[in-house]
């Protein structure tokens, strides 16, 4: 009975009603398909550092040396500033299981290379790339790839090889000295282990507006529906079973707004794998979530909806006389500031020497507070506009302001938690390092003591491949120096040349050295641009939506007074005020609170393009709402020309 007269409501409401009902499948939908690349985002790093593993391999214990089947090590080589991930192998016996994406374990001298490697080996001439990896016995699977277009070769030796006895440095970041294993069955390295941390950061600030957004989906035509059930209560519905039509009509609509969304993100998933972090796109099927998330996603975001619908039910459901009279409900009060002023002292305290989870929840919590602080504040907003109002438009808007404040914050609350991302992320925002490299130079370090003999092997090794270059001995390190104006390609044969010079290391530039750190910070920047994009996506969304949605619920008033003579650019003009005041002052605060967030985490002071991030995003944030506005003008028009308005 419940969901039939739902159903007929639904449909009865006319054609305004049943726009209501579709900016609100509108707002679900987009929700959940950001939702959705949120959560895939995680699943995708921790794809990633699955497939990784095997190169970071769990050493056997001393006591337990009889159960190594293999010796691994692995080293970074580079081409055209691009990185190799080199993997050397040795089985210790004939039964060793082979790393995944290979159909065998490698025989000494082979060299298997992944696809991107392959076919760069054949592009480029064979002395600036292919003679460093001679006896090519195949092509490595996608399984050992952290993602397509990877450089990586792995390499076949025998157990005593000088390569797989050699010291190496055990500093992640030139690769891992030989190690005796009983399977290659690792463990994520501490990179893969930091971008995971970066991932779940980057989550928290996307999904808490999300929520925020999701959950304000379920209230939009509010009035509308309040003044429908309370009708229904005033003639006799008991309150149960208006807590179940919203119920049913809140889900109904969600779960129709979160299938669409699932769609929308699936076909939006071959776009997203080429997002470039950690140095690569995407396989697709790392960013699809598996059916277990999908359907929880799908079970919670109706959820989540008509939970929220429910919560704003209680003045209905109290007191439905006043709801019919459209009485002003009671302020709000103060402890809503007090909380988030209590969540903001203690925030240094939770993010110093803590989990990244304690990190997580504490921005989490910074979030919500100041969402709970939002109408408060713009209650407060109101009364100030109210009573400093010079024009009609002013006056206007700060009345709305003062008689619905939470509807009048639904309206710019993507955009102050946007600034609240924004003030976060873009003070931390680095720039790229400065300074000149010098001169381009080979370095290799050699084993003590032989560093003069090393170098005249360099001497001969670049003379018999053409490449001119002056050989010097710095302490330990032997120092290449291609003659002249060195390019790319000379820099690559004189790498070539010395490949092998000391077992177990590679050749590097000063450029080489910091490609990890380079490449950091460009993802960081990555991660940025992208976090700021679904939260202007969230906010731009949000501002329209429940622009229109506003518009819909006071269209008797918006008639009424036209009918009475307010000249509609008045209303408009007051539309604007309403939205644009709050925005301005929350827009602003929740940039300050972001930036406050973001104290403990600075190092070595506030980034210059961080600053300029922070400002265009302060410009399209705000254009993005007045955008917004503008499209809901006509439907402002539409509802003021209706010459006998009337309540739904």
């Amino acid at each position: 009975m419940n969901l039939d007269l739902t159903w007929r409501l639904l449909k009865g409401g006319g054609r305004k009603g049943l726009l209501g009902v579709w900016l609100t499948l509108g707002a679900v939908a987009v929700s959940t398909a950001l939702l959705l690349f949120a959560v895939a985002a995680n699943l995708a790093f921790d794809a990633r550092a699955e497939r990784g593993a095997w190169r970071n391999p769990v050493p056997v214990a001393k006591d337990a040396a009889k159960d190594a089947v293999a010796v691994e090590a692995s080293r970074f080589d580079y081409v055209r500033d691009r990185v190799i991930t080199v993997v050397d192998l040795a089985a210790l016996r004939p039964d060793a299981a082979p790393p995944p994406g290979l159909p065998r374990f490698p025989k000494p001298g082979e060299t298997w290379l992944s696809p991107a490697l392959a076919e760069l080996a054949r592009e480029l001439p064979p002395a600036e790339l292919g003679d460093r990896y001679p006896n090519r016995a195949g092509v490595l699977g996608d399984e050992a790839l952290v993602y397509p277009g990877e450089l990586v070769a792995v390499v076949g030796h025998a157990p005593d090889a000088p390569a797989m006895t050699a010291e190496r440095s055990d500093d992640w970041l030139m690769g891992k000295p030989p190690v005796r294993v009983a399977s290659l069955a690792g463990t994520p390295s501490e990179d893969a282990e930091a971008y995971k941390v970066l991932a779940v950061i980057a989550s928290v600030l996307m999904v808490v507006p999300l929520l925020v957004f999701g959950g304000a989906a379920a209230r939009l035509t509010v009035a509308r529906r309040d003044t429908r059930l309370a009708a229904l209560r005033l003639v006799g519905a008991t309150p149960g079973q208006v807590v179940r039509m919203t119920v049913a009509e809140a889900v109904l609509v969600a779960l129709a707004g979160a299938l669409a969304g699932a769609v929308a993100f699936a076909l939006a998933v071959p776009l997203l794998t080429r997002i470039e972090i950690q140095g690569g796109a995407w396989f697709a099927g790392d960013l699809f979530p598996g059916l277990a998330v999908l359907a929880g996603v799908l079970v919670a975001v109706p959820l989540l909806v008509g939970l929220s619908a429910v919560a704003g039910l209680r003045r209905v459901v109290v007191s439905p006389l006043g709801v019919a009279k459209r009485e002003t409900p009671p302020g709000m009060r103060f402890v809503r500031v007090l909380v988030l002023v209590v969540v903001l002292a203690a925030f240094p305290m939770l993010t110093q020497g803590t989990s990244v989870a304690i990190v997580a929840v504490a921005l989490g919590l910074a979030f919500l507070c100041l969402n709970l602080a939002g109408p408060w504040v713009v209650g407060l907003i109101g009364r100030i506009t109210a009573g400093t109002a010079r024009t009609p438009a002013r006056l206007l808007a700060g009345r709305r302001l003062v008689d619905d404040p939470r509807s009048a914050w639904r309206t710019v609350s993507g955009v102050a938690l946007t600034g609240f991302v924004a003030g976060f992320l873009g003070l931390l925002s680095p720039g790229a390092f400065a300074g000149d490299d010098g001169p381009l130079q080979l370095r290799v370090l050699a084993p003590a003591g032989q560093a003069e003999q090393v170098a005249g092997q360099a001497r001969e090794r670049l003379a018999a491949a053409k490449v001119p270059a002056a050989v010097t001995v710095v302490k330990r390190t032997v120092v290449a120096a291609p003659s002249g104006s060195p390019d790319a390609a000379d820099v690559d044969r004189a790498r070539t040349a010395l490949t092998g010079l000391v077992p177990g290391r590679t050749p590097t530039t000063e450029a080489d050295e910091r490609n990890f750190s380079d490449q950091l910070l460009a993802d960081v920047r990555v991660g940025t641009i992208v976090v700021l994009s679904v939260s202007f996506l969230v906010a731009i969304a949000s501002a329209g939506i429940t622009a229109a949605s506003s518009i819909l619920d006071r269209r008797q008033t918006y008639g009424l007074l036209r009918l009475a003579g307010t000249p509609l650019e008045v209303l408009d003009r007051a539309r604007r005020a309403e939205t644009l005041i709050p925005l301005g002052v929350m827009g602003g605060g929740a940039i300050l609170v972001g930036a406050f967030c973001a104290m403990p985490f600075m190092i070595g002071g506030v980034s210059v393009a961080g600053v300029v991030t922070l400002t265009v995003c302060v410009v399209l944030g705000f254009a993005g709402v007045i955008g917004a506005g503008a499209l809901s003008r006509p439907l402002l028009r539409s509802v003021t020309a209706d010459p006998a308005p009337r309540p739904d």
